[in-house]
């Protein structure tokens, strides 16, 4: 059986448990069926190792970040998802385990992302609220793990949908549950933003797909004569549909429902402090429409 290489959070696997995602209830995969994002998340901390969640005891994070290299990630939407998780790795071939750490954040929200998803879906995107308390998952990926999410958040791509940014404690504080304040945290922040409440203000994602779709398609003639009335027609016509989607998206925009998420100002800046290579954020003012 693999594990990260830490003696604190070795797995406890108790003889003949099954500890398979379907026996779990976790085994729904949103990239396959849409309605089902962000998918269902785990109750408590976990070792994603193929298609098994383990316990995770104790999150020895000075192991894993010394002797694997691993980064802590913040999963906002279905990366907390370990059937999601598990999908996109299948993809790249990557079969390592994947730590999951529950963890109380502080600072941070899950808005809406101002874009629709080729496949098929409208996507959670963390935005900065001051003390504000969300229990959210950290992955603690390795090199090979953080290149397969990075590519399916579309962060190597001059297209893709999100960049990821360093969020500095104290900024946004992560407490993984034994104690101590992560000195930071990466975060996909959305180039598109995010959709605002009607006040101008971050609306919370709610979880669910089928009552957002429904609100935002009731919300807008453009939106159903481009994606159709119910929840089901529009991730049917939007799934792997990028022109579709990118219409969407920049429909989003024109009818005024997109603001700041309030991170911005992350992108571009590792764990150091330095200046990395950022983006201009496509929703902004000065950036032509596509």
């Amino acid at each position: 059986m693999s594990q990260p290489p830490s003696e604190g959070g070795a797995p406890a696997e108790r003889p003949g448990e099954d500890r398979t995602l379907r026996s779990l209830g976790l085994d729904g995969v949103p990239r396959e069926e849409p309605l089902l994002y962000p998918g269902a998340w785990p109750r408590e901390s976990g070792l994603l190792d193929g298609d098994r969640l383990l316990p995770l005891d104790r999150p020895a994070r000075e192991a894993w970040e010394q002797e694997d290299g691993r980064v802590p990630v913040l999963a906002i939407g279905s990366n907390a998802s370990p059937a999601q998780l598990r999908h996109k790795m299948a993809e790249f071939g990557i079969d390592s385990p994947v730590p999951m750490v529950r963890s109380r954040v502080t600072g941070l929200d899950v808005g809406v992302s101002a874009h629709v998803s080729r496949m098929g879906y409208v996507s959670a995107s963390p935005v900065g609220a001051p003390g504000t308390v969300r229990e959210l998952f950290v992955l603690w990926l390795d090199p090979g793990q953080l290149a397969v999410i990075d590519a399916s958040e579309g962060v190597p791509m001059a297209g893709g949908n999100f960049d990821r940014a360093w969020l500095p404690a104290p900024d946004v504080r992560v407490e993984p549950g034994d104690g101590s304040v992560l000195r930071g945290t990466y975060a996909y922040v959305n180039r598109h933003g995010v959709l605002h409440d009607g006040t101008g203000a971050p609306r919370r994602h709610p979880g669910e797909q089928r009552p957002l779709i429904t609100e935002l398609l009731d919300g807008s003639a453009r939106l159903r004569a481009l994606f159709g009335a119910t929840p089901e027609e529009f991730c049917a016509r939007a799934r792997a549909d990028r022109r579709l989607c990118d219409r969407g998206t920049r429909l989003l925009a024109e009818e005024g429902r997109v603001t700041a998420s309030g991170l911005e100002r992350y992108v571009g800046r590792g764990p150091d402090g330095s200046r990395t290579r950022g983006r201009t954020p496509s929703w902004g003012p000065t950036a032509p429409m596509p």
